[in-house]
């Protein structure tokens, strides 16, 4: 993986969205518990998949990236909790869950090319 592949471009501007949510549910909403962990997941994506990059082996990578996939899948479940509690419009959520679940699909893909490819 390069550092202009389609996951590493989409991951890094997801982590930047995360972290401006995760600012504005603090200042805006005075929500710390939920942000934090919104902020850790969403943010791990993009790092495991920078590890990815440089790993040993190919084992390595795909260990690496299927870290990666299962952040995106909790940074899914923290958006959800988050609009369920009412921290997110609808708009603020449909927008994000939209971009995560991207992201997840091309980790999803990276993974399952990968495993079947061994």
């Amino acid at each position: 993986m390069n550092d202009n592949s389609p996951s590493r471009t989409k991951s890094l501007l997801f982590a930047k969205r995360i972290v401006h949510l995760s600012q504005y549910l603090c200042d805006e909403k005075k929500e710390y518990v939920l942000s934090k962990q919104l902020l850790r997941s969403g943010t791990s994506i993009g790092a495991n998949l920078a590890e990815a990059q440089y790993g040993s082996s190919r084992k390595d990578f795909l260990n690496k990236t299927y870290i990666a996939l299962k952040e995106c899948a909790e940074t899914l479940y923290w958006l959800e909790l988050l609009y369920s509690c009412d921290y997110l419009t609808q708009a603020e959520y449909a927008s994000m869950f939209h971009d995560c679940e991207e992201l997840r699909k091309i980790l999803a893909s990276i993974t399952r090319t990968m495993r079947n490819s061994d």
